[in-house]
């Protein structure tokens, strides 16, 4: 009763002014559809013909004051809601059940779509650039069941009917999917990649795209005499497969089929046939198989890779596919780097000592006959303190006649006595008394850097003459008085001195150093006794041994205490108190050796720390020469200096910084 009373008011209302201005609050609850039906009519001058089937109650809620037009709108949405539709058949409007709308004559092809409007519409659409039929399947779900889209291939044309407002949204939805294809060809040239490789890894990835996507399959090509790659197909799958390229064709890090590698570090000399090596394990690695890999053109470039070194540059030149390349240039990263040193000091300390003592008599009679021979009646003769005093008689002689000759070699102290005469028993005596004392004190602190896993050899040492042998020619006749004899003695030189060969091994996980460690230290003996040669005394130690990094290790030590006693006697009467030293020669000797030798090893990581023990020595040298440059108060040469170091201040370093000078 509330929405016939609503409905009798507006139409009330519409018929006492119908100025075109006006403005109606419509409100319905529960009213009829035909009774809004007739109040639309009131208000718009419309005429309806309604369909016996369209029944229904109607609620409509309005706050806002509309025109007769938007009211028509309002009742068309009402109608859409209720599922009936509104045909206009010239001044008439038909109002029938949306069930009929394919078949009844609607506002067919109008020059402009309402997006708000409910009416019903059939619109034909010209698609230009798609395929109209492609686009059915995917348009037809926002499509009522009321509506219809049919596509006609040979003119490539969409058919839509419906009401305005979803028409206008499926020709909005149209125009955007139809856009222009862009089907040209771009030229892509490559600066590092190879086109015939690029172009069979695009086509692996993209073979299924035509079957997979519709429209036109993108098509590359490659151009092996300009090394480019050609892309047909719409802009946007072109603009991938670019990024593509781009991707591909980027340099790298192990470079082409060609690269040379400059080292830093490393020797490319030794590097190269290791490398080789490395290679001929990659290629001989290749597997087989019945897919015939090994004789595939991959494996056989792996095999026929190559590597070169250049001893001017200290460079490799590697010729390799790219696979082999990035294998190549990680190994030799791994190598040419930058290796710790070692800084190795070694102290040897040597002290010897030798004693000897030497006593004894010599004597001897004889009886000199009147033909001047000579008959011995007995003696006894021994060496004494190397002396090889072999004829006690001569030397008596000879101290008689005031010669000097037989007595210049004699050594220590000498007494003699006897009795010479051209008739009768002669004798002769000499007590011979010695001892010596021979010590040597030897401190050498050699000290040598080397870099790691790298032999270092430190030699200090003098050329010491050795004669190996003597010999004399005689020149013209044997029976002639002139010939003339010709010495000659042979010299072999030998190095006497320290000689320090290290190999140090840093431990990468800690920091220890495993040394291969061979010193040799040779000097020239001081002897207590005469001898005919130089004798030597000679220390090696060759061996391995685990340091820590300034740590100190004692590689071996001698120590020796040897006494020798000898004594030389006659039989019985040697034994007699006081008169037996007339019969025998006693010699005793006592040698002593200590020598100990001690090694440090030190790391040196960075240049700082080897800039800082390389100014250290310098500093040390530097007051060893002003030490050494004292002036003396009655000068020989005024005014002349002794040439010194110049003072080490700071000590540079690689990085450019400046590390203070070591404190003393």
């Amino acid at each position: 009763m509330l929405g016939t009373l609503m409905l009798l008011l507006v139409s009330a209302a519409v018929r006492g002014s119908e100025t075109p201005g006006q403005y109606i609050t419509p409100n319905f609850k529960d009213a009829d559809l035909t009774q809004v039906a007739e109040a639309v009519s009131v208000a718009t001058g419309k005429n309806f013909i309604v369909d016996p089937r369209v029944r229904g109650q109607v609620t409509m809620l309005s706050s806002t004051p509309m025109n007769p037009a938007a009211f028509y709108e309002a009742f068309l949405a009402i109608l859409q809601v209720h599922g009936f539709i509104a045909v206009p058949a010239g001044n008439i409007i038909k109002v029938l059940p949306d069930a009929d709308a394919r078949q009844i004559p609607s506002l067919d092809l109008p020059g402009r779509v309402s997006a708000t409007s409910d009416e019903i519409v059939t619109q034909v659409i010209d698609v230009k650039n798609v395929s109209a039929a492609q686009l059915v399947p995917i348009l037809r779900p926002m499509i009522p069941q009321y509506g219809h889209l049919a596509a006609y291939p040979a003119s490539n044309i969409l058919i839509i009917s419906d009401r305005a407002s979803n028409v206008n949204r499926m020709i909005r939805i149209i125009r955007r999917v139809d856009q222009v294809g862009d089907q040209d060809v771009e030229i892509v040239p490559l600066q590092n990649a190879s086109s015939t490789d690029t172009v069979r890894v695009l086509n692996s990835l993209f073979q299924q795209a035509a079957a997979t996507e519709g429209g036109v399959a993108v098509k590359v090509v490659a151009d092996e005499r300009s090394n480019s790659v050609l892309i047909s197909g719409d802009q946007s799958r072109r603009l991938r497969i670019r990024a593509l390229v781009a991707h591909l064709d980027t340099p790298l890090q192990a470079g082409g089929d060609t690269q040379v590698r400059y080292l830093h570090y490393a020797d490319a000399d030794k590097v190269a046939p290791k490398l080789k090596e490395y290679i001929s394990g990659i290629a001989q690695g290749t597997p087989g198989g019945a897919g015939g890999a090994q004789g595939s053109p991959q494996a056989q470039a792996e095999k026929n890779a190559v590597v070169l070194s250049d001893k001017a540059t200290n460079s490799l030149i590697i010729m390799a596919p790219p696979k082999i390349m990035r294998a190549i240039t990680e190994v030799v990263d791994k190598l040419d780097i930058r290796r710790a040193q070692v800084l190795v000091e070694a102290v040897i300390v040597e002290v010897n000592a030798d004693k000897t003592s030497d006593l004894g008599v010599n004597w001897a009679a004889w009886s000199n006959g009147s033909n001047g021979t000579q008959i011995p009646a007995g003696g006894f003769i021994e060496p004494i303190g190397g002396s090889s005093l072999t004829d006690v008689a001569s030397t008596v002689q000879s101290i008689a006649n005031g010669s000097t000759s037989s007595t210049s070699s004699l050594t220590g102290t000498t007494l003699a006595l006897g009795k010479i005469s051209a008739n009768g028993i002669n004798f002769g005596a000499m007590l011979r008394a010695i001892s010596g004392d021979a010590s040597t004190n030897v401190v050498a602190t050699p000290s040598a850097i080397t870099m790691d896993n790298q032999e270092a050899e430190l030699k200090v040492a003098q050329e010491v003459p050795f004669i190996t042998g003597q010999y004399a020619t005689t020149s013209g006749s044997t029976t002639s008085t002139s010939s003339t004899v010709s010495p000659f003695t042979t010299v072999q030189r030998q190095e006497v001195g320290t000689i320090l060969k290290v190999t140090p091994q840093i431990a990468t996980e800690s920091d220890s150093v495993i040394l291969k460690i061979s010193i040799e230290s040779s000097s020239v003996a001081a002897t207590s006794v005469s001898a005919v040669d130089i004798t030597t005394n000679k220390r090696t130690v060759s061996t391995s041994v685990l340091i820590e990094d300034g740590g100190i290790v004692v590689l071996g030590g001698l120590i020796s205490d040897s006494v020798t006693k000898s004594e030389q006697r006659v039989p019985f009467l040697g034994s007699l108190p006081l008169i037996g030293l007339l019969f025998k020669t006693r010699d005793y000797s006592r040698t002593k050796n200590n020598l100990m030798i001690f090694i440090r090893p030190k790391i040196l990581h960075t240049a700082e720390q080897t800039a800082i023990e390389t100014g250290a020595k310098y500093n040390y040298m530097l007051d060893e020469q002003r030490r050494a440059d004292k002036r003396d108060a009655t000068p020989l040469l005024p005014g002349e200096k002794q040439p010194t170091l110049p003072p080490l201040t700071e000590i540079p370093v690689p990085d450019g910084s400046v590390v203070p000078e070591p404190s003393k």
